[in-house]
């Protein structure tokens, strides 16, 4: 929590009295070039959504075991969950362990074609959360960190939240932000949103009440010794305007954004009164303020051992939260506007390891796994790529990861094959070439 805090006090730029990270947010005003704004022709005319909310399944979600079933592999590859169930789309069956989501299946695309062919978390994460292969010399950018640049303060948002937010701890395994600074590095919340308070690194503390606030903010200002001698010097406006923009966060909507007490009890309920419940209800709260990008970092599914004790614990909460949130999206007239991205790095092994240590397991699998794609002009219902019979291969319609985050840059008006913006000159792409099968046209409105 307190490395939270210190990341948001050094991206808004205070510190004591401000001054220790001025100069890094001044230099970045003054270094800012036109090479660093996305060109018009960047940019599409098609694109729909106005925010994502991506639910990363830290460590990789099995395929076989959520939307890829495969009924008749036998036991070494389905354990005991050999009975998909019918959704309401005729023609397309998912796992057992998913009801709710199965009673919804028209607002959500499957993409069973994904694959890389990487079994090691950190490159397959790189891989799928840039599109790029690493290797090159470059850390490049995640998803998250380029809509925050182009949707975020260099374009004029001035919502209170920063443009890009992690419930609630940080995805690691690479620099989310890459090459395009810290600046554009997420707000990683911290805290459970299932507590009450949920105490949101840098806006809410334990016990902090406004009168208490406010005796801090007068006491912060007579000790300001510095500030008031040299008012007039320009860094120190800028370190009192931060300052001021501070205490708005602080005290203003917000901290309100992240007050799930004000929900009806009937609508957490239904989101589910667990961390993934309501982190859901808490990145449809972000949506509706106009927060462009959100990722849910779910952590726990590198199920190499005991995997069917783990799913059958944690199964459920996802089922009820992915689909009360597509749902109430669709309710608030917010879906068509929205993407929902739920994937990991990559998937598990088809065959399941029965021997000690494993009771049961699944390993790492990049050659084929699944993600979802909902909103922001996916049209759901729908199914692209095809696996063999017991998941191990692509049949039919491969889907590469800059397949896939070009198809989400173009759904949000971003071309994938423009420039990438930035301050520092580096004259790259976007997203590297689709690969020859394309983008995922079938599924895009």
């Amino acid at each position: 929590m307190a490395g939270n805090r210190r990341n948001f006090l050094k991206q808004t730029g205070l510190g004591i009295l401000g001054l220790p990270f001025i100069g890094d947010s001044f230099y970045h005003r003054l270094s800012y070039a036109d090479s660093s704004v996305l060109p018009e022709s960047g940019r599409t005319k098609s694109g729909k959504a106005k925010s994502v909310i991506q639910i990363w399944m830290w460590g990789g979600p099995s395929h076989l075991d959520t939307f890829d079933p495969k009924p008749g592999a036998g036991r070494d590859y389905c354990g005991t969950w050999d009975k998909p169930i019918a959704t309401n789309v005729p023609g397309i069956e998912i796992s057992q362990s998913l009801p709710m989501l199965a009673g919804c299946a028209d607002l959500y695309a499957i993409v069973r074609g994904m694959t890389h062919g990487s079994f090691q978390h950190e490159t397959a994460s790189y891989l799928m959360q840039t599109g790029h292969q690493p290797g090159d010399g470059l850390v490049y950018p995640c998803l998250g960190a380029v809509v925050s640049k182009i949707k975020g303060h260099d374009a004029g948002y001035d919502l209170p939240v920063p443009p890009y937010v992690v419930l609630t701890t940080s995805q690691g395994r690479f620099s989310e932000s890459g090459f395009l600074g810290t600046k554009y590095k997420p707000f990683v919340t911290g805290g459970d949103p299932n507590q009450s308070p949920f105490l949101v690194s840098g806006y809410v503390v334990e016990g902090m009440t406004e009168e208490r606030q406010e005796h801090r903010r007068s006491l912060l200002n007579s000790l300001d010794i510095f500030g008031k001698v040299h008012h007039e010097n320009q860094w120190v406006g800028e370190v009192g305007t931060a300052r001021s923009n501070a205490y708005r966060l602080l005290q203003g909507d917000a901290v309100k954004i992240f007050n799930l007490d004000t929900e009806p009890e009937k609508i957490r309920e239904e989101y589910g009164r667990n961390w993934f419940g309501q982190s859901c209800l808490t990145a449809r709260r972000l949506v509706q303020k106009g927060v462009p990008y959100i990722t849910i970092n779910y952590r726990g599914w590198d199920t190499h051992k005991r995997h069917f004790e783990t799913l059958g614990r944690r199964q459920a909460e996802w089922d009820r939260g992915l689909s009360t949130l597509l749902k109430e999206l669709g309710h608030l007239g917010l879906l068509e506007t929205t993407i929902v991205w739920w994937g990991g790095e990559f998937g598990r092994t088809p065959k399941i390891g029965w021997d000690s240590p494993w009771f049961g397991g699944r390993g790492h699998f990049g050659r084929c796994f699944n993600v979802v794609l909902a909103g922001g002009g996916f049209q759901g219902g729908r199914v692209v790529g095809v696996t063999d019979k017991t998941g191990e291969n692509i049949v039919s319609r491969p889907v590469y990861p800059q397949d896939l985050l070009g198809s989400i840059y173009q759904m949000l008006g971003i071309h994938p094959d423009s420039p990438m913006p930035n301050e520092k000159g580096i004259h790259v792409p976007m997203m590297p070439p689709a690969s020859d099968m394309g983008r995922l046209t079938e599924i895009m409105g």
